[in-house]
């Protein structure tokens, strides 16, 4: 009878499991069955088994396939969507707000240190006419309510809109303080479009 042996430098097949054996395999590599099929005896096997060792390479092609693509999705998927959106949180929203002369509005939420809130304000009615934006932490906009001043963590000069890139310093509470910069007498209300999303910086090395 011919054997792997035999035909030194020929591949043969697994009897089990249908994957290619090296010559001289007494077992599978794989699964371990006993005395895989020589190339001669793949060749002269009956059409049934022949069909099935066929059956079996086929679907662990296919398994190979689907794991390849299926990694390669999830890591172009990875790429392309950036760092993870905390979807739900309080610094994600967008929204229109309409402010009386010297009046303000007002989104907070924690933020972990060195994540980072970006977004965009304007005002839409009056256009043009400017906002004013303080972003303040959580003791210093305690001092704002008792009634006293404080220095926000940041804030840009007022203006028709902008665009919001904060990044914590710690982790604190921040209060994103939209106001109309205009006196009372003015009698000046205006509508200011904001919009937030809150970002988490795992796994990215700035902003983009």
């Amino acid at each position: 009878m011919t054997t792997n042996e035999d035909l030194p430098g020929t591949w043969g097949a697994c009897r089990f499991c249908g994957v290619a054996t090296p010559a001289g395999s007494v077992r599978c590599p794989i699964c371990g069955a006993e005395r895989p099929l020589s190339a001669e005896e793949v060749r002269t096997a009956p059409r049934a088994l022949r069909r099935r060792l066929k059956l079996t390479g086929f679907l662990r092609t296919m398994i190979v396939v689907v794991v390849v693509v299926g990694l390669a999705y999830a890591i172009i998927s990875a790429v392309l969507q950036g760092p993870p959106v905390l979807v739900g949180d309080p610094l994600t929203t967008q929204g229109v707000y309409t402010l009386g002369p010297g009046n303000l509005t007002m989104i907070s939420g924690e933020i972990t240190g060195g994540d980072y809130v970006i977004g965009n304000y304007t005002s839409i009615h009056p256009l043009g006419t400017n906002i004013a934006l303080a972003v303040y932490n959580s003791s210093a906009w305690a001092a704002v309510q008792s009634g006293g001043t404080a220095t926000p963590v940041w804030s840009p000069p007022p203006s028709p809109g902008g665009r919001i890139v904060f990044s914590a310093p710690v982790t604190d509470t921040f209060y994103f303080v939209f106001s109309n910069p205009y006196p009372v007498s003015s009698h000046l209300t205006i509508e200011v479009y904001v919009t937030t999303v809150y970002e988490s910086n795992v796994g990215n090395d700035g902003f983009g």
